[in-house]
């Protein structure tokens, strides 16, 4: 080597050595005797951010190809790496391939694209577009991808892994969507492993065309099956990102719970995860053939397809698919029937774009009429926040909602019930706001705890119910404990989400105490910890629950009669 070439690689080497010295100073690689590493405001206050990215490293072997990602405060990250193949062209609405191997080392440090959906409405109110702050990126079906964070690479260490399922329902979302999902510092905090990742979704994940052509046979829940595609790569790949692929989590939240719902009833993802964790969308049953084939008559015929051409659907613009979706889901909606009430409001029959039960893939529904006895063995988190309906989160104006505006509101759901539901709430609660009311009316935590109660009739792993009651000061505190307000305290990121959390000392406070609760329900099993009044295994006859607030406490069952009331003055047919 001659001198100039041994200037330049001494330079690199300082340079190399600098930033490693200053990332051990940043946090280290150390973890605290509770198993848990430095925390993110520690990090900052020990000498900042350091990141680095080379030509090089950090990399890792996959079974496709070599990966480069960035290192920051000694967590590695990978972002947007391939666990199938593109699903354009000739593989839409087919179960993915894997992803073609590659040579040379692929460089992985930014999110790769995610699955079309129609434009996010949430953008219209400027107070929701800031809440959450959501990162759509870019389109493209070639959308199959995973992003990976981790303390070490290739060291022969087993740290539990941790899979993170979006929210959006089975219509939106995506795996980099708000920045409370990223998963540094929960990683660090943890010395977990963390992974996010995209799937198809709308009728790109879930159009049923099996009447159409034998090709088509799967389509109806290809987006289900990319989810144990991407469990598959995690087993493969793991060990290779310092992780243990005998001790996997999978979480989610909203849509995300309802998929970790739905995983435990599918065979062909029985012993890719270990633990389950559902925030907010406890999923007991899923269309059946008959809804779902109706949903795809209706698009089909909105194309102007049919078994002869079917084909052609390979080849349609995704922006005519979505504009046929449109106008399908409209008619659907207008001809289906009854609406149906869920923790969120109403909304319309069980049609669309979804999983469904086709007898193969998902047997039977995922939770009813008992808990799945493929994954009776499989110990779960199930929960819900306080207010899954606010209101006036984005609309001042319905702070000051008086008594007989909250009725008529009510009654929208409860009809000639109201009465009776009113009368109920109020008593339990004599001091809250109308407004306030309203919302705990319509945030009714039966699903979470039937599924609770049907996981713990198996009598084989445990499950442990919590309530999330803490209210943002944002807003004024409009918001309340708002639908996804958790997620943040899950991950550890209050700070990195203050624009939800308002941050500062007592959203970490919490935080600290909710995400060592997952980590331990991820490395054991059991979500105790010190932070934490003891939490006890949920059974029906108490019904404990953890309630996570500025003082954390167990309660058994606050709201039995409360939903005893809800359940009789609602319809069977409007019972999600």
């Amino acid at each position: 080597m001659d001198k100039q070439k041994m200037n330049v690689a001494r330079r690199g080497l300082d340079r190399r050595t600098l930033l490693k010295s200053a990332a051990v100073l940043a946090g280290g690689a150390s973890v605290l005797a509770t198993g848990c590493g430095r925390t993110s405001s520690e990090v900052e206050a020990a000498g900042g951010t350091s990141l680095v990215a080379t030509d090089f490293s950090p990399a890792a072997e996959t079974t496709a190809g070599k990966v480069r990602g960035f290192t920051r405060n000694d967590i590695h990250t990978f972002r947007g790496i391939p666990y199938g193949a593109t699903t354009e062209g000739t593989a839409r609405f087919l179960p993915a391939a894997k992803p073609k191997p590659w040579t040379g080392i692929r460089s992985s440090m930014y999110y790769g694209p995610t699955c079309p959906q129609a434009p996010r409405t949430g953008w219209k109110n400027d107070e929701n577009a800031f809440l959450f702050q959501w990162d759509d990126g870019q389109p493209g079906e070639d959308c199959l991808r995973v992003n990976v964070w981790t303390p070490g690479l290739n060291d022969g260490r087993k740290r539990p892994v941790l899979v993170w399922l979006h929210g959006g329902g089975y219509a939106a979302g995506s795996g980099q969507e708000q920045p409370a999902y990223n998963g540094e510092n929960l990683s660090r905090r943890g010395d977990v492993v963390v992974v996010s990742l995209n799937h198809r979704l709308n009728m790109l994940g879930f159009l049923n065309l099996a009447a159409y052509s034998p090709k088509y046979a799967d389509s109806g829940n290809v987006g289900m099956l990319d989810l144990v595609l991407a469990l598959e790569w995690v087993r493969d790949n793991i060990a290779q990102f310092g992780g243990d692929p005998g001790n996997v989590l999978i979480f989610g939240q909203s849509g995300g719970g309802g998929k970790v719902s739905t995983l435990m009833a599918m065979p062909a993802a029985k012993g890719l995860f270990h633990k389950g964790v559902v925030e907010s969308g406890s999923t007991l049953r899923h269309q059946m053939p008959d809804a779902s084939a109706k949903s795809a008559a209706m698009l089909i015929a909105e194309l102007g397809l049919n078994k002869n051409n079917i084909d052609k659907i390979e080849t349609i613009p995704y922006q005519r698919l979505l504009d046929a979706q449109d106008e399908a889901q409209k008619k659907l909606t207008a001809a289906g029937g009854p609406m149906v009430a869920t923790p969120l409001g109403m909304r319309g029959p069980r049609l669309g774009f979804s999983p469904y039960v086709d007898g193969k893939h998902i047997p039977n529904h995922p939770f009813d009429p008992n808990g799945p006895a493929i994954s009776a063995d499989i110990p779960m988190i199930i929960g819900t926040v306080l207010n899954e309906s606010s209101p006036s989160m984005t609309n001042p104006d319905l702070e000051a909602m008086t008594e007989d505006d909250m009725k008529k509101r009510a009654a929208e759901r409860y009809g000639d019930k109201t009465q009776m539901v009113v009368d109920a709430y109020r008593h339990a609660y004599p001091n809250v706001k109308p407004v306030e009311l309203l919302s705990r009316m319509i945030s009714v935590r039966t699903n979470a705890v039937t599924q609770a109660e049907r996981k713990a009739a198996q009598n084989a792993a445990p499950a442990y119910v919590y309530l999330f009651a803490w209210q943002t000061p944002i807003l004024g505190g409009r918001p309340r404990a708002f639908h996804c307000s958790e997620i943040p305290f899950v991950f550890y990121n209050s700070d990195v989400s203050a624009f939800a959390t308002g941050g500062g000392s007592e959203p970490r406070e919490l935080a600290a105490k909710v995400s060592d609760a997952w980590i331990n329900f991820a490395r054991k099993g059991d979500p105790n910890h010190p932070g934490l009044p003891v939490w006890p295994k949920f059974n029906a006859a108490s019904g404990p629950v953890m309630i996570f607030d500025k003082t954390c406490a167990v309660k058994d069952d606050p709201d039995r009669e409360l939903r005893r009331v809800v359940a009789e003055a609602t319809p069977a047919s409007a019972r999600g």
